[in-house]
C-alpha cells in the first residue's frame, strides 16, 4: 500500500549506479529502510538533495509490515534549514544526533512522542540564537527517557554521584571507573530537569563537557544492545573545542 509520513533521513548508502538504500526516521512506521531509484542519474525525479542527512521531509513511499526495504515513491521537502548547512558546529551537533539516532533506535512502529521530540531538536538547533555548546547533552539525556533508560532519582546532597553501570545517584563515589563526580552529577541533574530552550544558560567549561559527554556514550553502551562505535563525537569535540 502507499503511505504518506514525515520523516527524517538518517542514513544513505550507494545501491546501485543510480540508485541509493536510505534509512528514515518516520513518523508513522518509525526506523525504515527504503530504494531510491534513479536518484544518482541526470533525470532523477527524485533529487539527491532532498535526501541529504538530516532532511525533515515528506514522503510518499510503498509499505508492507512483513517487508524491511521497501521502494520510495515520492519525497518533498517538509523544512528547510536556515542555519544548520551553514554552521560548522550547528552541523557538527547536527550529524551527531544523526548518528545516535541511527544506531540506538531500532523500532519499527509509530511513536509520535519519540518522532516529535527528535523533529523539535533538529529544528531547535536551526532556529536558536543561543550557544548551542550543551545540546548534545541535552539531547542524549532526552533520548535516554524515550529509549526506556533515562537516569532514575536526582542528584542531592544525600546523593551527590552518579553510578552509569547501575544509572542511578548514589551516596558514595563507587568503586570502579564508570561514575561521575560531584561536579559532574550536578550537572546530570540539570541536564535531566532544564528544558532545551534554557540549555544555554547551563554554566559548563570545555573539559566537563567533553568528558560527560563520553561518559554518557559509555552509559548508552551500557543499555543499547550490540551498539556500534560513535564516531561524530570526535569532530564535534574538536569544532566545540
Amino acid at each position: 500500500m502507499l503511505l504518506k509520513t514525515r520523516g527524517i533521513i538518517v542514513r544513505s548508502v550507494k545501491y546501485s549506479e543510480t540508485s541509493v538504500i536510505t534509512d528514515v526516521l518516520t513518523e508513522e512506521k518509525g526506523l525504515r529502510s527504503y530504494i531510491v531509484s534513479g536518484v544518482r542519474s541526470k533525470k532523477a525525479r527524485i533529487k539527491a538533495g532532498l535526501l541529504q542527512l538530516m532532511s525533515i521531509v515528506d514522503l510518499v513511499v510503498y509499505h508492507r509490515d512483513d517487508k524491511d526495504l521497501t521502494r520510495m515513491k515520492e519525497v518533498q521537502s517538509a523544512y528547510v534549514y536556515q542555519s544548520v548547512p551553514f554552521d560548522v558546529v550547528k552541523g557538527s551537533i547536527g550529524l551527531f544526533m544523526t548518528e545516535i539516532i541511527q544506531k540506538t533506535i531500532k523500532e519499527r512502529e509509530e511513536n509520535r512522542p519519540l518522532f516529535d521530540a527528535i523533529l523539535s531538536y533538529y529544528q531547535f538547533l536551526d532556529k536558536t540564537p543561543h550557544s548551542v555548546a550543551n545540546i548534545p547533552l541535552h539531547f542524549l539525556v532526552e533520548l535516554s527517557s524515550f529509549l526506556g533508560f533515562a537516569p532514575s532519582e536526582t542528584a542531592s546532597a544525600a546523593l551527590p554521584y552518579f553510578d552509569i553501570k547501575e544509572g542511578v545517584f548514589v551516596k558514595e563515589m563507587p568503586n570502579h571507573i564508570h561514575c561521575l563526580d560531584k561536579d559532574l552529577s550536578f550537572i546530570l541533574h540539570a541536564l535531566l530537569h532544564l528544558p532545551k530552550e534554557e540549555i544555554h544558560l547551563l554554566k559548563i567549561n570545555k573539559s566537563q563537557r567533553k568528558h560527560l559527554l563520553n561518559k554518557l556514550l559509555d552509559y548508552y553502551k551500557f543499555r543499547v544492545e550490540n551498539m556500534q562505535a560513535i564516531n561524530a563525537h570526535l569532530i564535534l569535540q574538536e569544532v566545540l573545542g
